[in-house]
């Protein structure tokens, strides 16, 4: 399965989870109501997942922790705020970079309507 049919699936989980759930809950708990929709979907999907990094040499086996990697191809990072910042895209580009992923999310949960709160985010992927 490539990329972006995994980003259409994850898309249509999100907006199913805030369909039921409505806004502004903690992060976690739409971490564990998307990461259920997708597997009902038949996605493997990994959560929490820490990432390694090297930096000048040295090695950090947590450099950072992904919200959710489904099919160890597409990162999903969740928010649940009022609004999302360019902060929060740069955070997933450089997920992106450092993973060498090509396709990421940034899902904010916190909005009336969940299609206001979706953000695609690449690196290096064909259109």
């Amino acid at each position: 399965m490539d990329e972006n049919t995994i980003g259409t699936l994850l898309i249509e989980a999100a907006i199913e989870v805030h369909r039921e759930l409505g806004p502004a809950l903690l992060e976690s708990v739409y971490e564990a109501a998307l990461a259920y929709e997708l597997e009902q979907r038949g996605l493997k999907v990994a959560r929490q997942i820490p990432v390694p990094l090297n930096y000048k040499g040295i090695h950090f086996d947590e450099g950072f922790r992904a919200d959710l990697i489904i099919e160890d191809k597409v990162i999903a990072e969740l928010k649940s705020v009022e609004k999302v910042t360019p902060a929060h895209k740069k955070q997933t580009q450089t997920y992106l970079r450092l993973t060498g992923k090509k396709l990421g999310y940034l899902l904010n949960f916190g909005g009336e309507v969940m299609k206001t709160g979706i953000t695609r985010c690449v690196n290096g992927l064909p259109e």
